[in-house]
């Protein structure tokens, strides 16, 4: 398991844990202020906007996250107080993967700009590369048309023939699916490293 990390390779493990912390909670924070944006203030009433990743993922989260190497995040919307029922979900829905595309491509450039292989310890040459490829792999992993990921509600509203899927166990399976294919992850991972390489000569 994940865990066993901690004892092999220590470093790595808390670059994992530091990383998809702040992922996680700036993703859900995006679907927050995107929902604002749209005449939601639920995400303020409830006290999500903020930093505190506890609020965002919750204990269970964070313990499964150090375990696994897996977690997830949550942000109470009202998409009835939206201005646009559509156009709202859309856009809320989008935010959060747009944020961690955002904070793959600002990774990105700052290996470009920071580009040093002397540098050593927690935040190094291969904490931004780390960064990097995990931002992009949840970007392209919450944009699958899965239901409860981002992707089904965006994609549902463009094709509403898709909404009745997200009533059944369709969303489960399929994830559970993809979590038992080995290969699924590594593409994601290698799809990310070629954009990484690409973008930064490395």
């Amino acid at each position: 398991m994940f865990i066993q990390t901690l004892i092999t390779e220590p470093i790595h493990f808390f670059r994992i844990i530091v990383i998809v912390i702040l992922s996680i909670t700036l993703h859900e924070l995006a679907h927050g202020w995107a929902a604002m944006s749209q005449g939601d203030n639920t995400p303020q009433k409830t006290g999500h906007l903020t930093l505190n990743p506890v609020v965002h993922m919750g204990k269970e989260s964070l313990i499964f996250l150090c375990l696994t190497g897996i977690a997830w995040g949550q942000m109470p919307v009202n998409p009835s107080k939206f201005r646009s029922a559509k156009l709202g979900n859309i856009l809320v829905s989008a935010a959060g993967p747009l944020a961690n595309l955002a904070l793959g491509i600002l990774f990105i450039l700052l290996l470009k700009l920071f580009f040093n292989p002397n540098l050593t310890g927690l935040v190094s040459l291969e904490f931004l590369y780390l960064a990097a490829q995990i931002n992009l792999s949840l970007f392209m992993f919450n944009l699958l048309p899965i239901p409860p990921l981002d992707g089904f509600h965006v994609f549902s509203e463009i094709f509403p023939q898709l909404k009745p899927l997200q009533y059944t166990q369709f969303g489960l399976f399929a994830l559970m699916l993809l979590f038992i294919i080995p290969d699924f992850g590594i593409g994601l991972s290698s799809f990310a490293d070629l954009v990484i390489q690409l973008a930064t000569g490395m």
